[in-house]
């Protein structure tokens, strides 16, 4: 059955669009994209339990591994390609802000649709937004304080109140209360769709001119900064030998940034310019991991096919009709 989260690549381009054209009715909202991520984030929260927190002291391997390349290639690879295509201070300093937050929540929602271990895929987004309340605002500290002053102790308040505060609460929800959690759980993913999709209409709406003029080049590096990513997180698992599935899954926790908090963080501490790139980055990895989530499924469901028709000529073989 169809629902907004599995339609969020083409709903995210639509609102994209609408909010572009017509950024009236959305101006007035700025203020309300940090509100509206802690909310996402609390909904993540609604759906951990403890054992999620067990998974990763006794897997953590994989998990390591999506927290090492994300805060390491993700960041450089911001640095390295904003040099490249010549970006303006504004525009490098938004691409490391992406670069240096955790996996984002819709992650787990692509994870799902290429086959790969959502549970694997929530334990990452949890481990790097946890590690990321510290290394974030010191990444963002130690590459772009070489631009602009940065004030890495309000970054690290901004973090907890966006994501450690509302993710906890809605933790401990769960915990407390499971039986309400659980009510809820099957709506989440929508319900964070939609708070998302709403960020990323604010953020277009209210940079809408300044959208019209940026070059090709931002949308180039952001597009291979999400490239980079994706790739990144898929070698650095078979590298390390790890099986298809959680290859996959890294792939997609690398690549899919928390780009609704690198915009929350650059609109506040840095300007409205310096967003730009996280609201590129929401639309541009969503449409990407669509895509190659599409493609995963697509290739294993054939590989089940092809499979269960084999064991079906095995099984006439062993068996034939009189």
């Amino acid at each position: 059955m169809l629902s907004i989260s599995r339609l969020f690549p083409i709903l995210a381009l639509v609102v994209a669009y609408l909010a572009y054209n017509d950024p009236a009715p959305l101006m007035t909202w700025k203020a309300s994209i940090i509100p509206l991520l802690a909310l996402v984030m609390f909904c993540m929260g609604l759906t951990l339990r403890l054992q999620d927190f067990k998974r990763v002291w006794n897997n953590p391997q994989p998990i390591a591994l999506a927290i090492i390349v994300q805060f390491t290639i993700m960041p450089l690879a911001a640095l390295a390609l904003a040099k490249a295509f010549s970006l303006s201070d504004e525009l490098t300093i938004g691409m490391l802000v992406v670069g240096a937050c955790a996996g984002g929540t819709a992650s787990n929602v692509m994870t799902y649709l290429a086959r790969g271990d959502v549970a694997l895929s929530v334990s990452m987004t949890l481990a790097s937004t946890l590690w990321g309340v510290i290394a974030t605002p010191w990444i963002i500290g130690i590459t772009a304080g070489e631009i602009v002053a940065v004030d890495s102790l309000a970054i690290l308040i901004s973090v907890i109140k966006i994501v450690l505060a509302p993710l906890t609460i809605g933790i401990l929800i769960t915990h407390l209360l499971p039986d309400f959690a659980n009510k809820l759980n099957q709506h989440l993913a929508d319900v964070a769709s939609v708070l998302i999709l709403l960020i990323i209409g604010i953020i277009v709406a209210i940079n809408a001119d300044e959208i019209a003029t940026l070059s090709y080049a931002v949308f180039a590096a952001v597009a291979l900064h999400n490239l980079i990513g994706l790739v990144s997180g898929y070698m650095a698992g078979k590298l390390t030998r790890q099986t298809e599935v959680t290859c996959r899954t890294l792939a997609i926790e690398v690549g899919m940034q928390n780009s609704g908090l690198g915009v929350a963080l650059a609109l506040k501490h840095f300007g409205p310019m310096a967003a730009l790139p996280g609201a590129v980055f929401s639309i541009w990895h969503n449409i990407s991991g669509a895509v190659i989530a599409g493609f995963w499924r697509w290739s294993t469901d054939k590989k089940i096919k092809q499979a269960q028709q084999q064991r079906s000529q095995i099984v006439k073989q062993f068996n034939p009709k009189d």
